[in-house]
């Protein structure tokens, strides 16, 4: 039986007892407060040095994760040494590094539609249930708790633990003693509008610390006669710093979190303990300072050491407790006996499966094992994608539970792109989708698009993956609009504007090479009129068919679109237009682009080049490449040059600024060379230089560019674009 120190010593001798009382068994209580919550691993250290048995501990929020991860048998320095080699900025962001993103997916970025895609169905606007779904940090918590993850009752970790969560649904709190550790820890910690709740038990589940921020009564509930809370919850403001509706909402939020919290504290007694680390500005969201929270929680519990002291226990009856205790299973990684999925959405199983490289009877690679799953993530057909190692009739399984999108499968996008040049020419294009996903089981997809604005225009597509893999796939597309071409003189001088109106089909077959690439042969059919906007009366307006077959080849690996800092995308392509193919006149083009990024510290660099050629015979006016705008003849306005033949060479560097965590800055510059002709041995000859200077900013509704760019022969323009990428 182990004795506390002192405790009844001069009664018993008194009355010559000959054993001694059970000792009163001590919970520790673990208030969340976000980024704050560091503190307590300094806490915990200074009651291990002391010898202070924790026979219950319960936590919420961030208190949850430290108290969870004690309870599993992780020492002090351990937890430590994940918080701070944890990257924070990495996994409190679900957008999958575009690595990982399939070829498909990343396609989506060539539109200049901003990325947000609010869901649509029912005649409603559905938005997700939090700005993160917590994909990447449901992950982290999972590789820190893995040795457990097969333990679904909290009694039997190494402390019994209890996680704190809130019940969206009812206002009530909800005790989670049972289950996926990781799974309870993640939903004590789902801030309301910040993270997407958690799903357990049929309750949609947010952070505990609306209801029970500091869980003393949990612990007492456990059965703790002594209670040591540790309170590290953010204070609330003065009146005088509630200045604006964001300071009005934090302060809201935590009067919430500071009433609850005050009861909890109301019911302790004198054997029980408080401390309250005092960690000034660090706030609940400053992840990065998270580290420099221990040292004061340290001193926090250290200033109370005389008061903790008295809960102490000698060293061989606090070996004795240790060794007690269930001991942290052995981190060995286990033999995989089956794989199992549970999806509850339209594509199959297989889709899943057949990327997951998880082998039966040999041991868990958990690193692969999250990279398919990031592939798998980068699909954008699922909320989250998770897994879990269960053991059922004695052998070990891995059960992947991938979760549809509740706002899904139709998606609506918008965008706008707007130039202004200094002769006063203004265009502008307001652009709109619809994006059906998940069609059919191996993941097929409908889009329609419609333009207003300079150019407009309506299509849709189909993409039909033809294997689990999306490796194969069909791809019809008809599309209806308008666009402008210039036609110009050797001189530089226009001559004629036209309005080019066609309907285009196009039907291609290709195939994915990994998420890097793909290869495609199709035919593309175009049928419509040029008519004369302004030039020589008698130029020539006339009906047009074009039919073509082409082979393209394309790679991407840029690790952003928006704003690169790293890697190559490009495409080489070429087509034949002959009269046997529906066209009107026969004539064979190649086209090929490049973009590559390198970047040095907060300094990117990056190349784009592109040459698009008339190999043989004359394209029609139709046909015509054209040419200006950002990076393509800075100076002109958007694709007012068109030839025969095209190229350019840009050299673009920028350097970022980040203020705020969601928000980067981008300040940069251009110089460009380049120009349209009529003949090929001319590529290059009598090109036009030019130049750009512009801000940029990487937000929340997409990127957005201002500037102004000039080139020579008098040519400049002030340009803005919301949602238009830089390469």
């Amino acid at each position: 039986m182990l004795l506390l120190v002192g405790l009844n010593a001069g009664v018993m001798a008194e009355e010559g007892a000959q054993t001694t009382p059970q000792r009163p068994k001590i919970g520790l209580a673990l208030s969340g407060g976000g980024a704050r919550g560091a503190a307590h691993v300094g806490v915990l250290k200074v009651l291990e040095e002391l010898h202070i048995p924790i026979d219950y501990i319960a936590g919420t929020s961030m208190g949850s994760i430290i108290a969870g991860l004690y309870a599993s048998g992780m020492t002090p320095d351990e937890i430590q040494t994940a918080l701070k080699t944890m990257d924070w900025e990495h996994i409190f962001s679900d957008k999958p590094p575009r690595e990982d993103r399939s070829y498909r997916r990343k396609r989506d970025d060539d539109l200049y539609l901003v990325k947000a895609k609010p869901g649509y169905s029912d005649g409603e606007i559905k938005l997700p249930y939090g700005l993160i779904q917590g994909q990447k940090f449901d992950l982290a918590l999972r590789e820190l708790a893995l040795p457990v993850s097969t333990v679904d009752d909290f009694d039997k970790l190494s402390i019994p633990f209890r996680a704190v969560a809130s019940d969206i649904g009812t206002g009530e709190a909800v005790v989670l003693a049972k289950g996926d550790i990781a799974l309870a820890m993640r939903a004590s910690m789902a801030v309301p509008g910040a993270f997407a709740p958690a799903q357990i038990d049929g309750r949609t589940l947010v952070d505990g610390g609306i209801t029970n921020n500091l869980p003393i009564s949990v612990v007492r509930d456990m059965g703790a006669d002594i209670v040591i809370a540790v309170d590290i919850s953010t204070p609330l403001m003065k009146p005088d710093e509630v200045r604006n509706v964001i300071k009005i909402t934090e302060q809201l939020t935590g009067i919430m979190t500071r009433t609850n919290t005050e009861q909890q504290i109301a019911s302790l007694t004198d054997r029980d303990i408080l401390i309250v680390p005092d960690l000034g500005d660090i706030t609940s969201g400053d992840f990065k300072r998270a580290a420099e929270g221990i040292p004061i929680g340290r001193k926090a519990a250290d200033a109370q050491r005389a008061q903790l002291a008295r809960l102490s226990l000698p060293e061989t009856e606090y070996q004795a407790h240790l060794a007690a205790r269930v001991a942290r299973p052995d981190t060995a990684p286990p033999i995989v006996h089956f794989v199992r999925i549970e999806n509850n959405s339209s594509v199959s199983d297989g889709m899943i499966r057949d990327r997951l490289h998880l082998k039966e009877g040999e041991p868990l690679d958990r690193k692969k094992l999250e990279a398919d799953i990031a592939t798998v993530y980068g699909l954008e057909l699922f909320q989250n994608v998770n897994y879990d190692i269960v053991e059922e009739n004695g052998q070990t399984g891995i059960v992947v539970d991938a979760e549809a999108r509740s706002w899904g499968p139709n998606y609506l996008q918008f965008g706008l792109e707007l130039t202004s040049d200094s002769r006063g020419e203004n265009t502008f294009n307001l652009g709109m989708a619809y994006q059906r996903m998940a069609i059919n089981s191996l993941g097929g997809e409908l889009r329609g698009a419609l333009q207003f604005g300079a150019e407009p225009l309506i299509g849709g597509e189909w993409y039909q993956p033809l294997d689990n893999l999306s490796r194969y796939f069909i791809t019809p597309k008809v599309t209806y609009g308008k666009q402008n071409i210039n036609v110009y003189n050797g001189d530089g001088d226009a001559l004629a504007e036209y309005t080019v109106t066609k309907l285009e089909g196009d039907f291609a077959v290709g195939r994915e090479v990994s998420v890097y690439g793909e290869g495609r042969i199709g035919y593309r059919i175009r049928t419509g009129e040029i008519d004369l906007n302004t030039g020589i009366p008698g130029l020539p307006e006339t009906e047009f068919d074009t039919g073509e077959v082409y082979a393209r080849a394309s790679i991407d690996r840029l690790d952003d679109f928006n704003w690169p800092s790293r890697g190559t995308r490009g495409y080489v392509e070429y087509a034949t237009a002959r009269e046997d193919l529906a066209s009107d006149t026969d004539f064979d083009q190649a086209a090929g682009r490049i973009a590559h990024f390198s970047t040095f510290g907060q300094n990117t660099l990056g190349v784009l080049g592109q040459v698009y050629t008339t190999v043989d015979g004359s394209a029609p006016v139709q046909e015509r490449y054209r040419l200006g705008g950002f990076l393509r003849l800075s100076g002109y306005d958007t694709n007012s040059l068109s030839g025969q033949q095209m190229a350019s060479l840009a050299l673009v560097a920028y350097r970022r600024y980040t203020p705020l965590p969601i928000l980067s800055w981008y300040i940069g510059g251009s110089l460009e060379y380049g120009g349209v002709w009529e003949d090929r041995d001319d590529i290059g000859s009598d090109g036009i230089a030019a130049g750009s200077l512009f801000v940029g900013a990487d937000t929340p509704i997409g990127p957005i560019y201002i500037g102004y760019g000039h080139a020579e022969q008098g040519r400049d323009a002030a340009f803005f674009y919301l949602g238009r990428p830089i390469n």
